[in-house]
């Protein structure tokens, strides 16, 4: 039980009906979930309403209402409370109500398009060899220290993550590392943490069926390093031409690292092979599993983060040395007959333009390149022409399919995919809208030497079909292709 008044200390308050001096249960948002003295928030989603649910929420036992309109009539022995803004007085009142565990860790935020996962999950594992205990909040999972749990959101909700963060605390976490999302920032999440460090990777094309333009996108990433305190560090990719922007008026310790370009950290591209890639960092050489320009950075953003956390350099560059790709991030599986398959998450033209750039560095051109690739339903829908158009500029065929249609018509996806195919390359591509077969299709195609991208899906172990998911694993499915073509 928390006192009401405790955990809204540093809540925008409008105004209040009721005593608050009163014992709580729990904070929570979803009227299903409500029990006796609960403290219900109705927040204004982008779909659904929690106002209409204050009703609901009393029946099932809220003691506590937070609100941002108060409802005409209000019952008696029931405290209302008007905030300014529901969504930033859930995250302030959930880091209360658990004593604001970020404040008693190293919080570390990674944010931009593409590389949150493969830092955030590196990360975790640089430092847990360095013999820390360490907490993750990703897309794949959830990891306090070595206790695992699902994740369903890039950035959970605010009760979650802080919830997450006091398990980390009484499991002695030193570090935690949060991928941080756009709809996380902009639906308040984040409020009330604090973070001892900031990281920007890189900004593309994507979710522009939430943000309505670019320019919000970038603005809200943004709003993540604004937020950053003086003692805290903001460490941007500069490759990016948007790094600079994310540092501007930022009062954070500001760090820049760069493949392409002069900045406090430096790295260089020695050598490339599909087994791994020959780094310089700074002035000194290492080899690294990882593969690609695109995992260059993200490895120079580690190193960055582990020097500005004070590890020690040549502890750092061993540990890189260790490190292991992240599942659903360039994965690869090679058959009996000398097939490489190689399993991504690329769901962006930028990050799917970023893995078949690298295979096409690393090839010798005498194999062909199978591009397998979709796009999910019920997103961003401007970017599906761009996906097509770009793995069939960059592959010797290219295969269509679904994705996650989710609620649309897949056939309607790969539509529109198809409009961004440039009439040279009309002849390099194939549409077949299941995923099964068209995996199977790539691999009846290839000979000994070929190359398979499996695009869009990476980690995901499930397909959703009109609301319905399914299970199915991209890299469980080319295995079982290669097994079937080794067995016939």
């Amino acid at each position: 039980m928390k006192n009401l008044k405790d955990i809204l200390y540093k809540v925008s308050i409008n105004q209040v009906f009721g005593n608050t001096n009163v014992e709580v249960q729990n904070i929570v948002f979803d009227s299903r979930k409500i029990e006796k003295n609960d403290v219900f928030v109705a927040q204004k989603g982008v779909t659904v309403d929690g106002h209409l649910y204050i009703d609901k929420a009393i029946n099932l036992g809220a003691s506590v209402i937070i609100c941002e309109d108060f409802p005409i009539e209000k019952k008696e022995g029931v405290v209302y409370v008007e905030v300014a803004d529901a969504n930033i007085a859930l995250a302030i009142m959930a880091s209360n109500f658990y004593d604001n565990p970020s404040e008693k860790l190293s919080l570390i935020g990674v944010t931009g398009t593409n590389g949150k996962t493969t830092i955030a999950s590196l990360l975790y594992q640089l430092f847990k060899k360095a013999g820390f205990k360490v907490g993750l909040l990703s897309t794949v999972k959830v990891l306090v220290d070595e206790t695992e749990y699902k994740s369903t959101h890039t950035t959970p909700d605010s009760v979650a993550i802080n919830s997450y963060l006091d398990k980390m605390l009484d499991a002695g976490v030193d570090y935690c590392f949060m991928e941080v999302s756009s709809h996380g920032i902009h639906q308040k999440r984040t409020e009330g943490l604090t973070f001892e460090g900031g990281i920007f990777t890189n900004l593309s094309h994507d979710h522009l069926d939430y943000h309505e333009t670019f320019a919000e996108y970038r603005n809200v990433k943004k709003s993540f390093f604004d937020s950053l305190s003086k003692s805290a560090f903001a460490l941007t990719n500069l490759d990016d031409k948007n790094g600079n922007f994310m540092l501007q008026n930022c009062i954070a310790n500001k760090q820049t690292y760069a493949v392409k370009t002069l900045a406090d950290y430096k790295a260089k591209i020695l050598e490339k092979q599909f087994s791994g890639t020959l780094l310089k960092i700074n002035d000194t050489e290492v080899w690294t599993k990882l593969i690609g320009e695109f995992n260059a950075s993200n490895l120079l953003a580690i190193y960055a983060v582990a020097e500005l956390l004070g590890l020690e350099k040549l502890e750092i560059l061993t540990i890189i040395s260790q490190l292991e790709n992240v599942s659903g991030r360039f994965e690869y599986v090679i058959s009996d007959d000398n097939v490489t398959a190689i399993v991504d998450y690329a769901h962006t033209p930028d990050a799917l333009k970023n893995v078949l750039e690298t295979i096409n560095d690393i090839r010798t051109g005498n194999e062909n390149l199978y591009t397998v690739v979709g796009c999910g339903g019920d997103r961003d829908k401007t970017k599906r022409p761009k996906m097509a158009h770009i793995a069939s500029q960059l592959s010797n065929q290219a295969i269509f399919t679904s994705d996650n249609p989710r609620s649309e018509n897949p056939q309607a996806i790969l539509d529109e995919m198809e409009v961004g195919v440039s009439p040279e390359n009309y002849k390099k591509t194939l549409s077949i809208l299941d995923r099964k077969q068209a995996i199977k299709t790539a691999c009846k195609f290839s000979e000994s030497g070929d190359i398979i991208l499996i695009a869009g899906k990476g980690h995901e172990n499930y397909q959703e079909i009109n609301g319905v998911r399914t299970h199915f694993d991209d890299l469980e499915e080319v295995r079982n292709c290669f097994n079937q073509l080794k067995n016939n």
